[in-house]
């Protein structure tokens, strides 16, 4: 007889089997989340070790990185601010003759033109989407018009011309991010990083404004009297004087003529320089000693191994003067040049300016093939020049005094060297002083639009003058500007005029007029007539004019410069 379950009893089984249930489940899940967990943690091990490979793998390549960087020459810094150097710098240089625009788009009509070389800052960039439509015929006969769309990267630019800023338009593809990306190849090696141009406490600056003296000149003692006393009744304050000549011959006895060329020594017309130096000083007149750099036929015939050489000849090289250059990439002539500074310095000279610092007139270089300029470290003109005028620098900064170049009149129109050497930002860099030579007689006809540059001396020297001034704002650390302008008449020239205290007053006031206060007067025979007024002139002694008038016109009226 079975025995009946109440609904108590039948409750309880249930409810204790659905307890049993849910126990078993709470196990499963229990042992599934445990298991879970298990494998987590399992796999915890190779995640930590991966990290911590990656970790010995980072310290490792930081080691070997700093390691690099005990041995290389190039620091983390130095590379950081290069790069930042080329990323933030905000010049850029034109590459060549480029139109400017008003707007980003081209027109008939350009705003205005810039020179090859001219720096600009770019303060804008703009994408101009440009829609060309051409008509075309199909197969059917019928035609239809087909767009192409291009995309021109224009930059809005910045930069300084005839002393003022201006802005506008230009292509982008026509910017290039250097100075020497704009220059020949073989150029390659100019420097024109910035170069510290010195005040020296001891030799204060001046606003030069200066007349030339001749060896002849400084050796006679009435001569001497007469410039100095045409300097206290004028604005004149300096005298530029030859302490090495055009022919070699050194103003006073110097051990550097001793040791490198005994025959520079042999003429010396001043035979007691510190009594010179000191009725300098006693008038306060501001001493320039000139030294002729390449231009040393004493040197040459003592040294023919240094001429430069005429290869079909096997003759020394001459141009129309019969004198025998010797060659610009001669180390040795460097020294003996610096060390005649050196002594110039010593001897009480405030500054030094090298003239004749290029190669000699080779027809624009079309003679250069034939020549042998004896250059065995394969440097371009325009980079012996620099080099030549850096080592001077060198040379001549712990003596205190001022260097300074000549340099042809045209060379600051021009973007090339004239093929002499000289080009303008790579000589302007490096010296404290430039000094263009801008006698208006020696331009050729037509120049700068004008009929006969000598008859029109404000414009040719304005001209000139602000085309030299936006040359210098190409780099960084420019020399002064401090030009030679024309104190003698140049009969030679065809539609000459005479020049007195006028013409000269007129070539001043063009400086004036663009800023510049200094200048210096070239007479070859060191008559200056620049009164209105002159005291009665009394018999003064002979001066050598045949001579120095040879000097003045070395710019032959066959070797006319070039038209900008």
């Amino acid at each position: 007889m079975k025995h009946k379950r109440t609904k108590q009893q039948v409750w309880f089984i249930r409810k204790v089997l659905f307890s049993i249930f849910c126990y078993i489940v709470f196990l499963v899940a229990t042992v599934d989340i445990t298991k879970g967990m298990s494998l987590g943690e399992q796999s915890l091990p190779e995640e930590k070790a991966v990290l911590e490979q990656k970790l010995e793998d980072d310290k490792k390549t930081t080691e070997e990185t700093e390691k690099i960087e005990e041995t290389s020459t190039v620091k983390d810094d130095d590379v950081q601010e290069k790069t930042s150097e080329i990323i933030n710098d905000k010049y850029k240089y034109a590459k060549g003759n480029i139109r400017v625009f008003k707007e980003a788009k081209i027109t008939p009509k350009a705003e205005d033109n810039l020179k090859i070389g001219t720096r600009l800052e770019v303060i804008e960039e703009k994408k101009v989407e440009i829609v060309k439509e051409k008509t075309v015929k199909k197969p059917d006969g019928k035609t239809e018009v087909q767009k192409t769309t291009t995309v021109e990267n224009w930059e809005k630019i910045s930069y300084q011309k005839n002393r003022e800023k201006r802005t506008g338009w230009i292509k982008s593809k026509q910017l290039v991010d250097s100075l020497g990306a704009t220059l020949p190849k073989e150029w390659k090696n100019l420097d024109f990083s910035p170069i510290e141009k010195k005040n020296y406490p001891e030799n204060k600056r001046r606003e030069v404004r200066g007349i030339y003296v001749t060896s002849s000149s400084a050796s006679l003692t009435k001569r001497v009297d007469d410039l100095i006393a045409l300097s206290k009744r004028t604005k004149i304050n300096a005298f530029v004087i030859d302490v090495k000549e055009d022919d070699g011959t050194l103003l006073f006895k110097m051990k550097a003529g001793e040791k490198y060329n005994p025959n520079a020594n042999r003429r010396s017309p001043i035979k007691d320089i510190d009594k010179f130096m000191k009725k300098m000083k006693d008038n306060n007149i501001y001493t320039i000693a000139r030294v002729v750099s390449f231009k040393d036929p004493t040197y040459a015939k003592a040294n023919p191994d240094k001429a430069i050489i005429t290869k079909s000849t096997g003759k020394p090289f001459t141009n129309s003067d019969g004198v025998i250059w010797v060659s610009p990439h001669d180390r040795y002539l460097w020294e003996y040049n610096i060390a005649v500074a050196k002594e110039a310095a010593l001897a009480g000279f405030d500054e030094i300016q090298f003239d004749y610092v290029r190669f000699p007139a080779s027809n624009g270089g079309k003679l250069d093939k034939d020549l042998d300029y004896r250059n065995p470290n394969k440097e371009s003109k325009p980079e012996t020049i620099q080099k030549y005028l850096q080592y001077a620098r060198k040379e001549l900064e712990p003596l205190g005094v001022y260097i300074a170049a000549d340099v042809y009149g045209q060379v600051g129109s021009l973007p090339d060297d004239m093929a002499l050497g000289q080009h303008w930002e790579s000589v302007s860099n490096v010296v404290d002083y430039i000094c263009p030579m801008i006698y208006p007689s020696h331009y050729g006809k037509g120049v700068y639009g004008l009929p006969v540059p000598d008859a029109e001396p404000y414009k040719t020297v304005y001209r000139s003058t602000q085309d030299s001034m936006n040359r210098n704002a190409n780099i960084d650390t420019p020399a002064m500007i401090r030009p030679w302008i024309q104190a003698f008449t140049a009969r030679w020239v065809k539609g000459y005029i005479t020049y007195g205290p006028e013409q000269i007053e007129l070539q001043v006031k063009a400086l004036k007029d663009l800023g510049i206060n200094e200048y210096i007067l070239w007479s070859p025979t060191n008559r200056y007539r620049i009164e209105k007024n002159p005291p009665s002139d009394k018999k003064a002694e002979p001066v050598k004019e045949k001579e120095a008038t040879k000097k003045a016109t070395e710019v032959k009226k066959t070797e006319e410069v070039k038209k900008p």
